[in-house]
């Protein structure tokens, strides 16, 4: 006698597509991290190493069947996408070949959380990428706290920049010079000295004496004048973007430009962490490229870092 029963149901099968785990199929992971400056270079630390403080006051409820329960997780941290490493063209200092096909990078530099609560300056740090938003190198300042908090931007320095493989390709160095005066005289003239790689010098930011208007000259390391670099009166500029052009000798001809952009009302009273675009021919010789990426640091330190923290203010 057959039973009138149907047979029972199989169970659907379970999806295997992208980020689905199945049998065999693992979910598809990203390598997420963010630099942290140990024993003299950027690190990576993954987010699951970092720690987390669960919340004692939450209390376990009962979800009930069909709703989603709400994760209390943090959200991974974005991945760190660095650029490909291109041919080296010949005659190319090691580290520098990522200049070669580009004609444009960013300058960011990361908000310190401490700086902004305590006010005390700590060492500035930025991220350099392509115009696609893919890392070049990581940039990080090396200094000690008494020439950090007494000097402030006036203080020497030295930035060295880092690669995709933690190798240090670039070296910037300014010594102190005091600044007695509304205008600069000339023994309180700024200049900045760059290394690539570390040891061997490519040239010099210089600048020159004007009364009020920012005028640098760019030199090899013979310290033959090869560019100018001419910007507005900065202190007379406000909520709006600061272009540096970058002319030839006899200053016919712009080659490019070094812009800080404004990044809105609230950031800019909250830090001095500054934003910067670059812009120079596709074929410009990869030294100049790197002197000119020396000098975006220096206009930062000179006219874009804050001249007063807040411990001071209050004193």
């Amino acid at each position: 006698m057959q039973s009138n029963q149907p047979p029972p149901a199989e169970a659907p099968p379970g999806y295997q597509g992208p980020g689905y785990p199945g049998p065999g199929y693992p979910a598809v992971q990203v390598q997420a991290g963010i630099p942290q400056y140990v024993s003299g270079f950027p690190q990576y630390m993954p987010p699951s190493t970092f720690p987390v403080q669960p919340n004692a006051g939450s209390v376990a409820h009962t979800v009930a069947y069909g709703a989603f329960p709400v994760s209390s997780a943090p959200a991974a941290a974005l991945p760190v996408v660095w650029m490909p490493t291109p041919p080296t063209p010949p005659k190319c200092p090691p580290g520098l070949e990522y200049l070669s096909q580009i004609d444009q990078l960013s300058v960011e530099q990361q908000i310190e959380l401490m700086e902004m609560i305590s006010g005390y300056e700590t060492c500035n740090r930025y991220e350099v990428k392509n115009a696609m938003g893919q890392w070049i190198y990581f940039a990080v300042e090396e200094n000690d706290d008494y020439n950090l908090n007494c000097y402030g931007p006036l203080r020497s320095f030295t930035i060295k920049l880092f690669d995709s493989k933690n190798q240090p390709v670039i070296q910037l160095s300014r010594a102190f010079q005091c600044s007695i005066c509304c205008c600069p005289c000339i023994c309180c003239l700024q200049e900045l000295e760059v290394q690539a790689p570390l040891g061997t010098v490519i040239g010099y930011i210089k600048q020159k004496w004007h009364p009020c208007l920012p005028k640098f000259v760019i030199q090899n390391e013979a310290r033959e004048s090869i560019l100018k670099l001419h910007g507005p009166c900065v202190p007379c500029r406000f909520y709006e973007d600061i272009h540096f052009e970058v002319k030839s000798l006899d200053e016919r001809s712009t080659i490019g430009k070094i812009s800080k952009k404004w990044t809105g009302l609230a950031r800019e009273a909250a830090t001095d962490a500054s934003n910067f675009i670059i812009q120079f021919p596709v074929d410009l010789e990869i030294k100049m490229k790197a002197l000119l990426l020396g000098a975006c640091f220096l206009l930062d330190f000179m006219f874009f870092e804050r001249v007063a923290s807040k411990h001071e203010n209050q004193t």
